[in-house]
């Protein structure tokens, strides 16, 4: 990690956490354990998260911040991980800059009007602390109950909030927004540049009121080859990690299918990058290069197959990972929502024990 500012002392919450053992790993130094925490660890695998999400939307639950509160919270309370993540959505600052879009449950984000012309670019305005206070309000809760335990805030990245601008919603092809990227090179960049401003001051609005780190999630661009991700996709992320570079926080980036595309994603400006199940650790290890630490990668389906499976997997991405300064255990993607949860605090358990240095 290069050399940065180091945490104001007066964000307290991140503080506390600076000699944690997850923001350690992240500044490749020693660690006491391996740290472990799981993408979608707050979330629908948990009955104590359904329970308190009864009845509420997913947007007008990531707006409440006594509920992102207990949301966020309630993995660490049940399985003792090494970070928590910020409850919220990759679509709440486009939702807080008046883009009419929902949640719709089993779907996922629908936009009512994509955007896929010119004049549609000004619907993306700057994004204003004010949009959002209740980000502020429930980190500024989370850090004083989490102490030393870290927080992770987060942001979709650039080309993912294209793709559900452009689409309309999840697409499984990506054919409008690929038309849009190879058709009008230009308007694209523009798109892609108007996120970046947004993601990034989502980003800092985290950060300024006390996440320790911050993950940026590109879900959908494994769905590019190399070539296109650097010309038409890479100088945006870039300009979201040096958007936050001052802040001395850690970076992550994290895409799913991203195994090609891995060396660049690190090369984009984060200090951990994300790799998801599909190759071993110590291959990510030789496509990403020195100076980053990585995270990662056990399949989040293993955790169905019983204790003895899910120990012999986990172990496997612990030894690919061994020789590598800086692994944060992590699931390849997120957990499923039918995953029992007590599998998971297994597997913290196991992570931990076997790592104990």
């Amino acid at each position: 990690m290069s050399e940065r500012t180091e945490p104001s002392q007066q964000q307290t919450g991140r503080t506390a956490a600076h000699d944690s053992a997850f923001l350690r790993a992240c500044r490749r130094e020693p660690v006491p354990h391996t740290p472990v925490w799981f993408m979608r660890q707050a979330g629908r695998s948990l009955p104590e998260y359904r329970k308190v999400r009864e009845g509420i939307p997913m947007l007008e639950s990531c707006m409440r911040p006594d509920l992102v509160t207990e949301i966020t919270l309630q993995p660490v309370r049940r399985h003792n991980v090494d970070a928590a993540i910020f409850f919220s959505d990759i679509v709440v600052p486009l939702k807080a800059i008046g883009i009419d879009l929902d949640i719709k449950p089993g779907v996922g984000p629908v936009v009512a009007q994509p955007i896929r012309t010119r004049a549609d670019l000004d619907r993306l305005r700057p994004l204003d602390p004010s949009d959002v206070p209740y980000v502020t309000e429930a980190i500024g809760l989370l850090t004083a109950e989490l102490g030393a335990t870290p927080l992770i805030g987060f942001a979709g990245a650039p080309f993912t909030l294209a793709s559900y601008l452009v689409e309309g919603g999840p697409s499984r092809n990506h054919e409008h927004t690929k038309a849009l990227m190879y058709g009008d090179p230009e308007l694209w960049a523009d798109l892609l540049d108007r996120l970046a401003d947004i993601t990034a001051a989502f980003l800092k609005i985290q950060i300024e009121a006390g996440a320790s780190a911050v993950q940026l999630f590109d879900s959908w661009v494994g769905a590019l080859a190399p070539a296109d991700y650097r010309r038409s996709v890479m100088p945006a992320s870039t300009k979201v990690f040096d958007a936050v570079a001052g802040h001395g926080v850690p970076r992550i980036h994290f895409g799913v299918g991203t195994g090609e595309l891995l060396g660049l994603m690190g090369e984009a400006g984060a200090d951990v990058v994300g790799v998801d199940w599909r190759i071993p650790m110590d291959e990510a290890v030789r496509r990403v290069g020195p100076g980053k630490a990585l995270q990662g990668n056990l399949d989040p389906a293993v955790l169905f197959a019983g204790r003895e499976a899910v120990e012999t997997k986990a172990q496997e991405v612990l030894d690919a990972a061994a020789d590598l300064p800086g692994h944060i255990f992590n699931l390849g993607h997120g957990v499923l929502p039918s995953t029992d949860p007590d599998a998971l605090t297994r597997l913290v358990e196991y992570v931990h024990e076997h790592t104990a240095r």
